[in-house]
């Protein structure tokens, strides 16, 4: 019988549900949607104390894995990182994240988290997993259910069955996503949300995907056992796990098993799954609107604004989310989730990179920002990370000249290793050998302006790279 609980969380999908914020490189689990923190830190943070909770296990992709490494150490954690080489839905990622907490323990209590959920309250959530652990440990597999707000129709729903333990119930039936009549049918009979989320013993839930999968099992275990290690993360082996069917855990597993438990849960619990839900969740003024960054609102009400840097200012308008990046805006109706479905499926056809890229790119060592971009010249906004350093690497087609704003650099141009301190700059001649360093404790900012024939990424030859992409 375990008496903690190790956490799984889901980090690896995408989605563009709150486009244009969340891309394709940097989805909406990784935004600070609430305050300085991403939704991803938020669910590590709620799952910390040591008391109850075990080393986390985060599964994501190798896309993702150094942002999650980076907003891993902003919050003081640190957690076993598994890659996906591909991603398999949700019913893979759960089985290799159980898997590997078996591998840790034999006996292991498994709760399988999303990334990209809020719960406001805290001690509610943690006192339920207290609850589930008991049923867990017994051979229960538990999803939360969360007691209805409102008949909503954008989850789907559980019914109770017999009491398990205390609070505990069976589960009687999994019911899809309903219309608004029969949801609030569900909210009358006493039903609860779906929230997603799920505990177990990872032995339990092995062996009743087994059952119904055993090849996909098979692949994932293999996978596992065949993982290598690189940097750090855990690497999923790529043959083996790309045997197994995609799907999500809830259609290989929870609606098919017999010991599927429900813990009921006042939590303030929600997927974010459009713009709405993120003002519902978000402080207010007076006249029911909410910003994240700078908005001013004249005879508006019940208005949404999210903006980087520009200020948005409303003016005699009624439920409108307004989102502002510094390449895309949007304009949308408070509550037609399904219409941004639409407008995303057509930006994907006529202007896909604005769904895939942010101007603000995150690698390894840090971020860059595209500043302007001509035929033959891109200015870009550098950061590099205290202690970190770029590629050894050289161009075929053009030139770069670097000024540093904030911060040290340590230059290397071919044979000449050079510090250059704040206004000073560097020039990198076409073909010559280079590496730009952050010795120093701040972040190094530098502007970068490049010229030549050709500016693309692909021209660039790296010689030598701590993170292995050369």
């Amino acid at each position: 019988m375990s008496e903690r609980i190790i956490p799984l969380v889901m980090c690896g999908g995408a989605g563009t549900r709150l486009w244009p914020a969340s891309r394709e490189d940097r989805p909406k689990q990784f935004l600070p949607l609430f305050g300085p923190r991403s939704t991803f830190q938020d669910t590590l943070r709620r799952v910390s104390d040591p008391a109850l909770f075990e080393r986390p296990i985060v599964v994501t992709n190798a896309a993702y894995r150094f942002m999650v490494l980076e907003q891993l150490a902003e919050i003081g954690l640190e957690a076993d990182i598994l890659l996906e080489p591909a991603r398999r839905d949700s019913g893979p990622a759960i089985a290799a994240g159980a898997a590997f907490a078996q591998m840790r323990d034999n006996a292991a209590v498994v709760l399988a988290l999303a990334a990209d959920h809020v719960v406001r309250d805290t001690d509610a959530f943690v006192s339920a997993c207290r609850q589930g652990l008991a049923a867990a440990n017994a051979g229960r597999i538990v999803t939360f259910g969360v007691r209805p707000e409102r008949a909503a129709t954008e989850y789907g729903y559980i019914s109770l069955g017999a009491a398990v333990a205390g609070e505990v119930r069976a589960v009687a039936t999994f019911v899809e996503k309903p219309d608004s009549q029969t949801a609030s049918g569900y909210v009358e009979a006493g039903y609860l949300w779906n929230s997603g989320n799920f505990m177990f013993r990872a032995a339990m839930l092995l062996d009743e995907y087994r059952s119904v999968d055993p090849e996909s099992v098979r692949a994932v275990t293999n996978a596992v056992a065949q993982a290598g290690r690189d940097l750090g993360f855990v690497t999923l082996d790529p043959d083996a796990f790309s045997k197994a069917r995609a799907i999500s855990i809830d259609y290989a597993v929870m609606e098919k098993t017999a010991h599927a438990a429900v813990v009921p849960v006042d939590c303030g619990w929600s997927d974010v799954g459009s713009w709405h839900a993120v003002w519902e969740l978000s402080d207010k003024d007076g006249q029911g609107n909410a910003a994240q960054g700078t908005a001013v609102f004249e005879d508006s009400r019940n208005c949404n604004v999210s903006t980087d840097k520009a200020l948005v200012a409303l003016e005699g308008v009624d439920d409108l989310v307004v989102v502002a990046t510094q390449d895309a805006v949007l304009v949308s109706r408070q509550k037609d989730a399904n219409g941004l479905k639409r407008l995303v499926t057509k930006l994907k056809a006529l202007a896909p990179q604005v769904t895939e890229e942010h101007l603000r790119v995150h690698r390894p060592w840090g971020a860059y920002q595209s500043i302007d971009r001509g035929e033959r010249h891109q200015v870009k906004h550098i950061t590099v990370t205290a202690g970190e350093r770029l590629s050894l690497q050289k161009h075929h087609h053009r030139s770069e000249h670097w000024v540093v704003v904030r911060g040290t650099a340590k230059v290397t141009v071919d044979d000449l290793v050079k510090t250059v301190h704040e206004n000073e700059s560097i020039y990198i001649p076409i073909g010559a050998t280079h590496r730009l360093e952050n010795p120093g404790k701040i972040p190094l900012e530098l502007i970068e302006v490049q010229t030549g024939s050709y500016l693309g990424d692909d021209d660039i030859i790296r010689i030598e790279d701590d993170y292995r992409r050369s």
